[in-house]
């Protein structure tokens, strides 16, 4: 065992607390206090949930452009998409998070049957304003379960009842929904391409969907989880029937459930739902080459804010430790906390796994004191590692010494 020449950190966010940017810096900076000449290279990984515009504008020079939006609970919020730069000029970021995330609703407001995603379809309606054709959407850390009703409805399209009602704010409202009426949408949605960057793990419908999945996260009792559910089932006969992709699955298709059915919505009038990390990054969107990255390495640090039995769905560490067993480098993964399940991770190839918290403490203490928690955690797992390189290297040495001539 030797000790790692050239370090790749590859880090999400950690959810409400640090964004990706300042994950990166924070785990290079542990890793310094211990290899200080060591090769880094740092990539803060934008997984399509908060933070993600920012990654992106900042990795190909492009810009934040300030909107006001309706927000989650339908009160005013400051809200940005970015309008990328480089190569990837004429495209526009829309980060679902920053109109309609979870850490924009209240905790004493946090009922995903009431939040909307209206503000959503205001940010992709203000780029299109602006004459961009090419619309990336990323979806996660949702706080709504409006099945996207919400980006319709401010692009144009109607959510009506039997009576021909139009239907108000939130996923529960869906259950008396009867017909969707597009003739009032956008007319340059028709003429651009949007693409939403989401979970291919998360559907609309089922035992798996969006509302038995994720609506306890974002504060649904038991009884209204079941009220979503039905309410999302009707939502997608409606689509089927009303929708502009004749075809599609929207129950069961894969990411149909992303940001609580933001992907069904936006699927209902045009947009590709594709898996976020092809999105992201494999489309050259960020310039970069992960893959080739890698394969420089010596070892990966990864990270999120837990590492628990979602993490292999296709969350960042998971994607980041595949990729990196391919090219044969061995992984670290930090996290704000380990959940049930973290030890199932070694077996998607992530080698060791280590949480920043030493002692017990609560959720707003750790997110105050995040980045210090994060760089001391680097440091202590950095000096293991040191420690098991010395250990190897004694082993080998008194090995050659035993071994006869």
């Amino acid at each position: 065992m030797a000790v790692p020449q050239r370090i790749l950190i590859a880090p999400s966010g950690f959810k409400e607390s640090l964004d990706a940017e300042t994950v990166a810096r924070s785990i290079a900076a542990g890793v310094r206090r211990v290899l200080p000449g060591v090769q880094i290279t740092a990539v803060p990984i934008a997984d399509g949930g908060e933070g993600t515009a920012a990654t992106l504008a900042a990795a190909t020079d492009g810009v934040l452009v300030p909107v006001n939006v309706t927000g989650p609970v339908g009160a005013p919020v400051e809200s940005h998409y970015a309008r990328l730069g480089g190569s990837a000029t004429g495209t526009a970021v829309v980060e679902m998070a920053a109109a309609a995330g979870l850490r924009l609703v209240p905790r004493k407001l946090r009922d995903p049957g009431a939040t909307t995603t209206y503000g959503v379809g205001e940010l992709i309606r203000a780029a299109l304003d602006e004459g961009i054709r090419t619309i990336v959407v990323g979806c996660g850390d949702s706080g709504t379960s409006d099945g996207g009703a919400g980006a319709l409805q401010a692009l144009g399209a109607r959510v009506l009842d039997g009576k021909g009602r139009d239907l108000p704010f939130g996923g529960s409202a869906l259950i008396d929904a009867e017909r969707l009426d597009l003739s009032g949408l956008h007319p340059a949605v028709h003429e651009a391409t949007i693409v939403l960057a989401c979970n291919q793990h998360n559907v609309l419908c089922g035992k798996t969907g969006v509302a038995r999945v994720f609506g306890p996260q974002k504060g649904a009792s038991p009884r209204q989880v079941e009220e979503l559910a039905k309410a999302m089932r009707q939502w997608a006969r409606v689509l089927e029937r009303d929708g502009l992709a004749a075809g599609t699955d929207y129950r069961t298709g894969p990411g149909t459930g992303a940001s609580g059915g933001l992907g069904a919505g936006l699927a209902a009038v045009g947009a590709r739902l594709v898996p976020r990390f092809e999105a992201l990054i494999d489309s050259g969107l960020a310039g970069l080459d992960l893959d080739a990255l890698m394969r420089g390495a010596d070892l990966v640090i990864t990270a999120e804010g837990a590492i628990d039995f979602q993490t292999p769905n296709g969350k960042v560490p998971a994607v980041v430790a595949r990729r990196a067993q391919l090219a044969g480098v061995p992984v670290l993964a930090l996290a704000g906390s380990l959940g049930k399940g973290a030890p199932d991770v070694h077996d998607i190839g992530i080698d060791a796994i280590a949480s920043i918290m030493t002692i017990p403490m609560n959720l707003a203490d750790a997110v105050a004191n995040g980045e210090q928690l994060l760089i001391e955690a680097t440091e202590r797992t950095m000096r293991l590692l040191l420690l098991g390189a010395a250990v190897s290297s004694s082993i080998d040495s008194r090995y050659r010494e035993l071994r006869p001539i």
